[in-house]
């Protein structure tokens, strides 16, 4: 999908965000690995781990702001980009790099006439090279999948919304910020993370 002839290193680094040497990261990261033994699957197991354990934060109202992996993880409940940051976390404990993708996107399930970031990620595949994935969590009317070479995102791009092009090593200081500074439902929902275009 993307040809990026950089340094994939980069896609591989530990912050205090993406902190994958937490133990319990590090052990669900081996569970997801065991006895399998091509990055795909690995990554597969990490994604559908991620989509459908982890409660997306909007879809079940819960009023706690996850940021860091570890958090994600303990609480099992993150929005689209703390559970990125999650998957992030896991694949680049098992040595699989991953990066961040974007799409501006309409929020009006929440708020009318109002834009936000929606986050997934994109995962470099041996076979393949870069492959999206979204690990926001199914519902009726979202069906996210884990097919490649095919992409199978939670949403198709409508009038007005777009990808962000390239692929990040690290979270937009954007996201970080609204996942810092907005704890509740309310906040986030009233606070999205946007980049006007």
């Amino acid at each position: 999908m993307m040809d990026i002839k950089e340094d994939l290193s980069i896609y591989l680094i530990e912050d205090s965000i993406v902190d994958f040497s937490s133990p319990k990261i590090q052990a669900l990261a081996s569970s997801l690995a065991r006895g399998v033994n091509s990055d795909e699957d690995i990554a597969r197991h990490c994604f559908l781990f991620v989509r459908d354990n982890i409660n997306h934060t909007g879809d079940h109202k819960d009023n706690i702001t996850t940021l860091k992996a570890s958090e994600v993880l303990q609480h099992t409940t993150g929005w689209c980009y703390a559970k990125s940051i999650l998957l992030a976390a896991l694949l680049r404990a098992n040595n699989i790099p991953t990066g961040f993708c974007y799409q501006r996107l309409s929020c009006g399930e929440y708020k009318d006439d109002v834009y936000c970031l929606h986050g997934l990620n994109a995962i470099y595949l041996k076979e393949y090279g870069w492959y999206r994935v979204d690990a926001r969590g199914n519902k009726e009317g979202i069906d996210a999948q884990f097919t490649p070479p095919m992409e199978k995102l939670a949403f198709e791009l409508q009038d007005a919304e777009s990808d962000l092009e390239g692929i990040y090593s690290s979270p937009l200081d954007e996201v970080i910020e609204a996942l810092k500074y907005n704890k509740t439902y309310e906040d986030m929902t009233n606070n999205f993370p946007d980049i006007k275009q």
